[in-house]
């Protein structure tokens, strides 16, 4: 389900995504190969890398809140075949609190944050069957971040064209 894995190595691939200041001086190598209903085909040329590296990105951002953003990455794990969500989160956020996930207003769980960065905090799990399943057949994702210990703000994401994605990221 929803758990914590590792950072996994070159986090620079967080470039892919268009998160505030550190995503626009890579999001020139990064190129959109492919729209599926609320989610982009983003791929790059990682330095280094063989091959280009692709990921399912949907930014989010909050209408009465401009400086609050989010951005979701499905991808290949860089040692294996699994796939990974990696979030980007906003800064000022209480960490202990987590990045919380409801699908169609069923909890799911909640993942601690790895790392933050001047351009946001990361949080990632090893997607699984069962998380791909609740994306694919769901209406709204909704990732919920704390400002303070005790008011999370949700960031809805339409899951329209996830099945898809998930098929052009294969």
């Amino acid at each position: 389900m929803f758990r914590p894995m590792k950072l996994i190595a070159a986090c620079v691939f967080l470039g892919l995504a268009s998160a505030q200041a550190y995503a626009q001086s890579e999001v020139g190598s990064g190129q959109v190969k492919a729209v599926y209903g609320n989610w982009k085909l983003k791929c790059a040329q990682l330095a280094g890398a063989k091959q280009e590296k692709c990921a399912l990105v949907q930014d989010l951002a909050l209408a009465d809140r401009p400086n609050m953003f989010l951005t979701i990455l499905v991808m290949r794990a860089f040692d294996s075949d699994k796939k990974i969500l990696r979030i980007v989160a906003p800064l000022g956020v209480v960490l202990p609190a987590g990045l919380g996930l409801r699908v169609d207003g069923t909890d799911i769980g909640n993942v601690k944050f790895l790392k933050c960065w001047k351009f946001g905090c990361l949080a990632e799990v090893i997607v699984d069957d069962a998380l791909v399943s609740k994306f694919s057949s769901g209406q709204t994702a909704s990732f919920i971040v704390f400002p303070t210990p005790d008011s999370g703000i949700g960031f809805p994401a339409p899951l329209a064209g996830f099945a898809e994605g998930m098929k052009g990221l294969n």
